[in-house]
């Protein structure tokens, strides 16, 4: 028998996060973004996406990620949970 764990989104806890935007940030950038992992895409119609994904140790890290990224002026395409983590 498997047991089902049930992952929680909470305000204190780490999380995973994919964090996607336009225009390109290379890996340079990671530290800065908090270890994240980044990845280009590049559109063949249009400009390329930077996709950062990793652990953010709570939700007012999360925030402090976001304002930083609104520093710079980019806009934000999507942030979605992807799962519990641990930092």
């Amino acid at each position: 028998m498997v047991k089902e764990v049930k992952q929680k989104l909470t305000l204190d806890r780490p999380a995973t996060y994919q964090i996607k935007v336009p225009g390109h940030l290379d890996e340079r950038w990671s530290d800065w973004a908090g270890g994240m992992t980044i990845t280009v895409e590049n559109g063949d119609d249009g400009p390329p996406t930077t996709t950062l994904t990793g652990v953010v140790a709570d939700q007012a890290a999360l925030q402090s990620l976001l304002r930083r990224l609104y520093s710079l002026g980019l806009p934000l395409i999507s942030v979605n949970w992807i799962g519990s983590g641990k930092k």
